[in-house]
């Protein structure tokens, strides 16, 4: 078995190399999101200020959820931009795109498909991007962690705000010892999704990239208008996450650390993201492991919980546990 399995990672590593000696071939699945045109002009115009060269977007799977309004409403017009300015090919199949690209973008804005969109691939054996929320619940999350495991196909999924231009995480060895970090953002809501997978979790990725790995309790403070979420980290660290709902739609982040403060996050741009996930297609290696995903999402579903018991303090490992973690 252990040959076997071997064989097969030198199979992929070949087809990954022959596949570098030209651009490699994407394929986007659930197309109901302005990261759609986002992700084209970065990697279908080289005249785009954004350009990121080494693949191109050259297969699509609709998708679309008919019970979220602004996927509904939009899934048309970006299908056909996709088509009509960058000529993608439409496939009535996750299965049969698949066959045909090099390697995945599953795009849908709705986090519930996306562990059967997951699932579909699997056969196909091809590296899979997953734009947030990683899965619409942190159980379908830790089900997609378990695939990817089991399958061998790895798997990378980021917001972009982890990779904002002028990210703090970018100043930390001026900061020194991490002892605490406010992050803000919008955090609209969305029926159908915990309340910070919709968008919440922006915010809350922005938080991780200069926290870690590594909460152990969350306490959240909820109004109509804000959610204040704070945690715990191992050695008493702490982290702060802010959501508005009727403020200025801006993000940042504030870090405190032994040294000093660095503050930044407000700026915003695709294109670091994109070269992201090209690096990851091309090696096979995520850039954020997929257990600090896990993670993250889990700091949003103890928040949920902190919520529902009228903001008391709960622990990340009891809401890992609820959803099946081993």
């Amino acid at each position: 078995m252990k040959l076997r399995h071997a064989s097969l990672l030198a199979l992929a590593a070949m087809a990954l190399i022959s596949a570098r000696a030209a651009d490699l071939r994407l394929g986007m699945i659930g197309m109901d999101t302005s990261h759609v045109v986002a992700y084209l002009n970065s990697l279908n115009d080289p005249a785009s200020k954004d350009y990121v060269p080494g693949g191109k977007i050259v297969a699509g799977f609709k998708g679309g959820s008919m019970d979220v309004e602004s996927s509904r409403t939009r899934v048309d017009g970006f299908v056909k931009t996709a088509q009509e300015k960058f000529g993608v090919k439409m496939y009535d199949t996750i299965e049969e795109l698949a066959k045909n690209v090099d390697a995945i973008l599953i795009l849908s804005v709705d986090g519930r498909p996306h562990l059967d969109q997951f699932r579909r691939t699997l056969a196909s054996k091809k590296p899979v991007f997953i734009d947030k929320p990683l899965a619409g619940s942190l159980k379908d999350a830790l089900e997609i962690q378990r695939l990817s495991r089991e399958s061998k196909v790895p798997v990378f999924s980021s917001s972009s705000l982890r990779y904002a231009p002028d990210s703090p995480v970018k100043q930390l060895d001026k900061v020194g010892d991490v002892a605490s970090a406010f992050s803000f953002g919008p955090a609209e809501l969305e029926p159908h999704h915990p309340d910070m997978f919709w968008y919440g979790i922006h915010a809350t990725e922005a938080l991780y990239t200069v926290m870690g790995a590594g909460c152990e309790q969350v306490v959240r403070t909820h109004t109509k208008n804000t959610d204040v979420i704070t945690g715990v980290w191992s050695g008493g660290r702490v982290g702060t996450m802010q959501g508005n709902r009727n403020g200025k739609a801006g993000y940042g982040v504030t870090v405190i650390g032994s040294k000093g403060v660095a503050k930044g996050g407000e700026k915003h741009s695709y294109k670091p993201l994109v070269e992201e996930y090209m690096k990851f297609f091309q090696t096979g290696i995520a850039p954020v492991p997929l257990e600090t995903t896990i993670e993250i999402l889990a700091f949003m579903e103890a928040a949920d919980e902190s919520k529902r018991r009228g903001g008391a303090p709960v622990k990340i490992a009891d809401v890992m546990k609820k959803a099946g973690a081993k």
